[in-house]
């Protein structure tokens, strides 16, 4: 049962639901607040359409920086825009931002507290043909270390759009995640969006809850169609969407692992250091409860099709569904 508080796009369990890349979110998110805000500006490395910054190159060209194939420079030089009052948005491939230049990243900008929104770009698996060295499964790892650093990964478009309005106003620094595949339409422009702040998108319509699947980014459609499945089964599952993995909602994990006594962990990611590893430490801390990561385990990427890359790499809704049974066998 979709719970009707997250206010989700009701065509969700859909074979034809529409999909769009989270990517774009970014891009028309930051033409649209670019036209209220004169102060944003967007910077990128030779990867303009690639990222999707055109669109507010074409807006707004005295506000649009062309920093060539040079990372480590371009978010020092956004570091110094930030530091004038400027609200920069450097953009590049995950891999090269904040993966080439995760020291500036540290020193120029999160040392000194810039509020610098770095966007990085064909995030995971879906980056498909490119490869692996182009499949960027370390980042959140990478990032959510760094002291002052918010973390987010939407799972969707209107998230990624929703995420990129959102960290504009704030004045910490920010690293958003996108993909560059087209994924499904989750959410609406009505459902809630708050950094810092899980939201429950299923719940079973079975009166108890036997376990909880925690999920970030573009996976959650899995998740949630996992649900539905295992719903007809007889076995009560709550799903909550969790856009952002620092600061990581303690209060939704251990409410819901109370509830529960059995958690699992979805993320396109690598196990160790990603968004299983940030919810165990806060069990771990709160209230020990048996959990299953269903992530990348310890392996780099490689070319291929997206849907057959998460097939191999044991992140596809079957996967998804063994984790489950396997942790209600150590619940019992």
């Amino acid at each position: 049962m979709i719970d009707p508080i997250a206010k989700i796009n009701p065509q969700i369990f859909e074979n034809d639901i529409e999909k769009t890349p989270t990517r774009n979110g970014f891009g028309d998110g930051v033409a649209e607040e670019g036209g209220r805000n004169k102060n944003i500006v967007v910077l990128t490395a030779d990867l303009s359409e690639s990222v999707r910054a055109h669109t507010f190159a074409e807006k707004f060209p005295d506000r649009f920086f062309e920093c060539g194939i040079a990372e480590q420079s371009m978010v020092s030089v956004a570091a110094g825009l930030a530091a004038i009052g400027k609200i920069p948005f450097a953009t590049s491939y995950a891999v090269f931002s904040p993966g080439r230049n995760w020291e500036q990243i540290r020193s120029t900008v999160c040392y000194n507290n810039q509020p610098v929104k770095i966007i990085g770009s064909h995030a995971g698996l879906l980056t498909g043909p490119d490869g692996g060295t182009h499949q960027a499964l370390e980042d959140i790892a990478i990032t959510r270390t760094l002291p002052n650093l918010t973390v987010i990964n939407p799972c969707d478009y209107q998230e990624a759009k929703k995420a990129t309005i959102a960290c504009s106003k704030t004045a910490e620094p920010t690293y958003i995640r996108t993909c560059r595949a087209k994924t499904p339409n989750i959410t609406t422009k009505n459902t809630p969006f708050e950094i810092g702040k899980a939201g429950r998108v299923f719940k079973s319509h079975n009166s108890g809850t036997d376990v909880a699947i925690l999920s970030t980014g573009i996976l959650l459609h899995s998740a949630m169609k996992v649900a539905h499945e295992l719903e007809g089964q007889g076995i009560g599952v709550e799903v909550l969407n969790f856009h952002t993995i620092k600061p990581i909602d303690e209060k939704s994990i251990i409410n819901v692992a109370k509830r529960a006594g059995a958690i699992v962990t979805v993320e396109e990611h690598q196990k160790k250091g990603g968004f299983g590893s940030a919810v165990a430490e806060v069990l771990s801390e709160n209230l020990p409860t048996p959990q299953e990561y269903v992530a990348v385990d310890d392996e780099y990427g490689q070319s291929g099709d997206g849907n057959e890359l998460l097939e191999h790499y044991s992140l596809s809704e079957n996967d998804i569904e063994k984790a489950v049974k396997r942790v209600l066998e150590r619940k019992s």
